[in-house]
Parts: C-alpha cells; structure tokens; sequence
C-alpha cells in the first residue's frame, strides 16, 4: 500500500466514526497529501519518516508564509494519521507525539499613527445621540485600551469619573483600574447627560454604559461596525483589527517613552512577554534618543 492509499484509508475511517464533514476531510486530505509529497521528496514515506522530517515539514511552512492557525491544522492533521498507524500497528512509533510547532516571532499588529487616530476620533457626528455615543466610545477605547469585549460589557458602575479610573473585568474575569483620560471623561459625561437618555428612552433599564439605539447593551459586532463606518468617513485605508485602537493605544504610549512593565499593567497582560510586541518601538525610539544626544553619535563623524 502506498502513501495515497494510506491516507485514504484513514480519512475512509474518520467519515465512518467520526461522521466529519465534506470540508474537513478534503481539508485532511490537502495537508496529508502535501506532507506526503514533502517526505518524498527527502526519499521517505509516510512509514519511513522521522521527528527530524516533520520538524522540517513544519519549518517549511512557516518559511512559505503560512499563518500560524494553518500551520496548527496541517500539525493536527499529521498527529492524526500517525496516531491511526500506530494504533493499527502499522508503524511502531508516532514521529509527531512530541512534535511542537514552531514558534514564530510575533509582530505588531498594523496600527493607527496619531494623526489617524486624531481623524477617527473627530469622525462622529457630535450632534446627533448616536455619533454622541460613537465619540464616547472611540474616546473611551484608545484613552484606556480595553479590549473591545471590555469596553462593551463596562456598566455605569464601573466609572469613578471623580478619581478618572474604570474598574475593567478582562480575561479570566480578572479585574483591573485603568486610567481615563480627560478627553474620554468629558465625552463620556456629555453621552451620560445628553445621549443615553434618549437612546433609552421607553426601553427596559440596563446598567450598561454603552447601548444600542434600541436601548440594549451594545456588542462587540454591532460596535466593530461602528469602528468600520467612522474609518471609512475618516478616510482610513488601513484594514483595521477589532484590537486595532488598542494596539495604537499601546504603540503610542511606548513611543512617548512609556516603560513596557506600566503598559502591561494598563493593557491587562498577565505576562510581560505579551506586552514585548512593542519592544521594537521601544527599541526605535531608543536609537531616536542616541542619535539626537550622545556627543558621539555620528553626526558630526570624520568623513
């Protein structure tokens, strides 16, 4: 039996047990064949190959530009054909049991510079209860960079607008303070006094900060669709993320010398590590501040 008739056999049995559907199982059969042709190219098939084989399968795929979600399925997918011919005593051992994909080096995410930041925020409508409540919004979410699904589920009792801070319940249901800029407060009691109440006018009460024009608590869709209106007005090209106010937020602070331990603290990271996504902009302004200063720096160098 060659390696074709191998993975046919074992997706013939994932549609017999597990009942998978169409999709997943051509999507199966796309990742084995092309692990298939990788091994045969290093003159080995699927019985003969290796940890080293599959370490360098992966590899290849990364190098290739595959997003790491695509690089976890075609791994999975791998795991489980070894996996069935161990069990079905065809191999003696699973090459990819201890097989880890490959981590790669995480970038920032496209961000907002200030200048379109400045425009997003300029973009709603101050007139009207909705461009009211768009404008507390964006403010709230680049003065405090909450997660999206944060700043949606802040209730009117989490503001202290006396001491300027939120009480923001994260991941995890961890809670955590974060500031709030003076810009964010102003437009946030303006929304309270003069929005809010007419957006909830007739409708069941809510202690949600933020609501839709039927009087509901907003959500993280209905508020992305918000975001995607107001940077189309504002002339925004860049494709934003749903985190995309929340990276300018972060980026912004490091650019203007904030230290990564306090944007970790304001972001909600549980790790530093998470938060070392910014270091290169950390590191860019660092050279900014050489150049500028040390006597030695080259600009005055000998030719």
């Amino acid at each position: 039996m060659n390696d074709a008739s191998r993975i046919g056999a074992f997706l013939d049995e994932l549609l017999v047990e597990r009942g998978l559907a169409h999709n997943t199982l051509e999507a199966y059969r796309n990742d084995l064949e092309g692990l298939a042709g990788f091994i045969a190219a290093r003159g080995k098939g699927v019985l003969s190959a290796d940890r080293e084989d599959l370490a360098c399968w992966l590899e290849d795929l990364h190098d290739r530009g595959l997003a790491a979600t695509s690089v976890a399925r075609k791994l999975s997918a791998a795991r489980r054909l070894f996996r069935h011919l161990v069990e079905r005593e065809v191999r003696a051992d699973d090459p990819a049991r201890l097989l880890s994909s490959p981590k790669r080096r995480r970038t920032l995410p496209k961000v907002l510079d200030e200048r379109e930041v400045n425009d997003l925020l300029a973009a709603p409508d101050h007139s009207t209860p909705l461009g009211l409540r768009d404008a507390a919004m964006l403010e709230t979410l680049y003065a405090t960079g909450m997660r999206v699904s944060e700043l949606v589920s802040i209730g009117t009792q989490d503001l202290n607008a006396e001491t300027g801070f939120f009480r923001v319940v994260g991941k995890g249901d961890k809670e955590r303070i974060t500031l709030v800029g003076e810009r964010a407060l102003a437009m946030i009691a303006r929304y309270l006094r003069e929005s809010r109440p007419l957006l909830l006018q007739g409708c069941k009460p809510t202690p949600a900060l933020f609501v839709t024009a039927r009087g509901e608590p907003m959500t993280r869709q209905n508020f992305w669709y918000v975001i995607r209106r107001h940077a189309a007005m504002a002339g925004i090209v860049k494709t934003l993320s749903p985190h995309g106010l929340r990276h300018s937020f972060a980026t912004h602070l490091v650019k203007n010398g904030a230290d990564l331990r306090g944007v970790q603290m304001l972001l909600g990271h549980a790790d530093v590590s998470t938060t070392e996504i910014y270091t290169h902009v950390a590191n860019e302004r660092l050279k900014q501040v050489h150049a500028r200063f040390h006597p030695r720096s080259g600009r005055d160098a000998p030719g």
